[in-house]
């Protein structure tokens, strides 16, 4: 049986990220799709998960900025007004949004998003131990992997300390770029 698609965010649109773990609270325990946040909701997992929370909501939306893609609503805000944080406030996972954070394995065949994004290599590891839903994967060094075909990155956790700025500007060059003319690293 197949396990429906859990998270938060957006049913479709431009990024999907995949965690392996979500927040533990009793109203997410039982999920069985992906839901929009309302406002605040961010700032309510927060305070009641702890910091661990926190990072994941503020890497995700450096991360958004850094990327500023021209398809993204991101690039749509106010002028005088395209600061992280207030894509996280006002709009990041949140039904209007364009992207989801999930806590289900992939699937890609039926997919609804343009990229895809696995938080951390001991959980795509775990992943492709589980299923092989990629033939086309390539480890550029031990922290990043993609899949030109499938539009599907591996990349450290969405941690401050896994997922630097210098490594967010990484993942956002393998998405601007396209993924094309990438080669296995020795």
């Amino acid at each position: 049986m197949k396990i429906p698609t859990q998270g938060f965010g957006a049913t479709r649109g431009l990024l999907a990220v995949y965690v392996e773990n979500r927040p533990p609270l009793e109203e997410y325990k039982n999920l069985n799709k992906i839901i929009p946040l309302q406002q605040g909701e961010i700032e309510y997992i927060n305070q009641e998960c702890g910091n661990g929370w926190r990072k994941v909501f503020n890497v995700f939306s450096k991360f958004i900025a850094e990327l500023s893609h021209p398809d993204h609503n991101f690039t749509k805000l106010k002028k005088n007004d395209t600061r992280w944080q207030t894509y996280r406030d006002s709009t990041l996972l949140q039904g209007h949004s364009q992207e989801a954070l999930i806590f289900s394995a992939p699937d890609l065949a039926q997919s609804h998003y343009t990229w895809h994004i696995i938080a951390g290599r001991t959980y795509a590891k775990l992943l492709f131990k589980d299923q092989l839903f990629t033939n086309s994967l390539v480890w550029l060094d031990e922290e990043f992997a993609i899949d030109e075909v499938n539009k599907l990155i591996v990349c450290p956790y969405f941690d401050y300390r896994q997922l630097s700025n210098i490594k967010i500007a990484k993942l956002v060059a393998l998405i601007k770029d396209g993924a094309g003319g990438i080669h296995q690293s020795t």
